[in-house]
């Protein structure tokens, strides 16, 4: 019995001793759920602050070029306008329930770089006047100067230092004092160079290589060199090809998946799907006559100043095309993009040029000089077409000497003089600024 009776009183200690314990496991797990439910009304401030610095960075570095024919290079910086846009657009979106908050200098406009020049990966403010003849400049120079103001960087928050600034809210770590949290998020949109192209923002069925149009040394792209899509008598090799645009998977381009694009240059719009940077497209180098013909067809009637197209032109044709990858100047199946170009075509072979020198060109306008080219009087054919070639600058690109009358061939130019706005960023440097900014922090 007396065994017994201390078998219970043992019983009965520890049953108070559990019951204390878990009071204070009570009381611990109470505690976490409280710093749980702070932590994850923390975390809805922070995505919700995100979410308008993103849309506050995309806002601003969409307004930060526009177009001005005015202007030397075509476009102009409106850092205002980027600002505004920028600060409205953050400010319209709210956090724990309450408008964001932005203070002074929490909007910042200056240079994103990737690190593939000289500067570390990061945005920096400039530090002098900026960049606008990006003509003279590689896509790694650019990246390398922060004055090429190409960035918008927005910090939105709860709790900033303005008088009316409100925390985010707190619940339970009231308890140990925290009245509230202040939390912060950044964001950075960066407008760079058109890489993909939205349906309608090409010209014509065709892409240039990108070893034909920049320069092998330095990446810049060669204004004043003109070149011809084919290589003279190196067959097989290319300074650009035919397309389909069919991406994801690519189908090598033909004769009938060609044609309808080609046609519809003559009328107006041309890609009707979006072409992706970085993506392999649909190309080919060689193409037949009928093509051509349907080409030359559309541009004697878009460029030239008889609207029947019954007279070779004498202005230059302006195309935006895409820009590819071509591997020992050679137009893959399956090229991929690396960009977008405006080039100048100055003149387009038919098959039996090349022997007769009949039709050559006798009349251009040059942009590049500004002035309108006349052949000779009492030249023969072979001599305008070699004048002609000296005028424009046009190269082969595997040997660099003077083109020569091919058949089957289009000549043109990268069109130098202004840049235009186009595209979504992502590209390299062929002049033509994206207009579409993305995020890159």
């Amino acid at each position: 019995m007396i065994r017994d009776l201390g078998f219970i009183n043992q019983t009965k200690n520890q049953s108070g001793v559990v019951i204390v314990l878990i009071a204070v496991l009570l009381i611990v797990f109470l505690g976490f759920a409280a710093l749980a439910v702070d932590v994850g009304h923390i975390v809805v401030v922070r995505n919700e602050l995100k979410n308008a610095a993103d849309g506050g960075a995309l806002a601003g570095a969409r307004f930060l070029y526009r177009e001005d024919s005015t202007a030397p290079y075509g476009f102009a910086l409106d850092t205002v306008e980027a600002n505004a846009k920028a600060l409205s657009t953050a400010l319209a979106n709210q956090s724990d329930k309450l408008p964001v908050e932005v203070d002074d200098g929490d909007i910042q406009i200056g240079h994103w770089s990737f690190g593939i020049g000289t500067l570390a990966k990061g945005f920096y403010l400039p530090d002098g006047p900026p960049i606008f003849d990006i003509w003279n400049y590689s896509t790694a120079d650019l990246d390398g100067n922060r004055n090429f103001i190409n960035a918008v960087k927005v910090t939105t928050r709860r709790g900033g230092s303005s008088p009316t600034a409100t925390q985010a809210v707190s619940f339970f770590a009231r308890i140990f004092g925290y009245e509230g949290f202040s939390r912060s998020a950044e964001a950075v949109a960066y407008i760079g160079y058109a890489g993909s192209l939205s349906p309608g923002e090409v010209d014509a069925p065709i892409a240039i290589c990108r070893q034909a149009i920049t320069d092998p040394t330095t990446g810049q792209l060669l204004c004043g060199v003109g070149r011809m899509i084919n290589s003279g008598a190196n067959v097989g090799h290319e300074t650009g090809g035919w397309t389909n645009f069919t991406q994801e998977p690519c189908e090598t381009a033909n004769v009938p998946s060609v044609r309808p694009y080609v046609r519809n240059t003559c009328s107006g719009s041309v890609n009707t799907t979006m072409i992706l940077f970085g993506e392999g497209m649909g190309t080919v180098g060689g193409m037949q006559q009928t093509i051509y013909d349907d080409l030359i067809s559309c541009w004697m009637t878009k460029a030239g100043l008889d609207p029947n197209g019954n007279v070779y032109p004498d202005q230059p044709w302006t195309l935006r095309l895409p820009v590819i990858l071509c591997p020992g100047n050679n137009t893959g199946n399956c090229s991929q993009i690396d960009g977008a170009v405006e080039i100048a075509v100055v003149w387009i072979t038919r098959t039996g040029v090349k022997n007769s020198y009949d039709p050559v060109p006798k009349r251009m306008y040059n942009p590049a000089k500004n002035q309108m080219w006349t052949c000779t009087a009492g030249y023969t054919n072979q001599q305008c077409w070699e004048q002609f070639v000296d005028e424009f600058g046009l190269k082969d690109v595997l040997n660099n000497d003077d083109a020569t009358l091919e058949d089957k061939t289009i000549y043109f130019l990268p069109f130098c003089k202004e840049l235009k706005i186009e595209g979504g960023s992502g590209g390299h440097n062929y002049g033509i600024l994206a207009k579409r900014p993305v995020l890159v922090q």
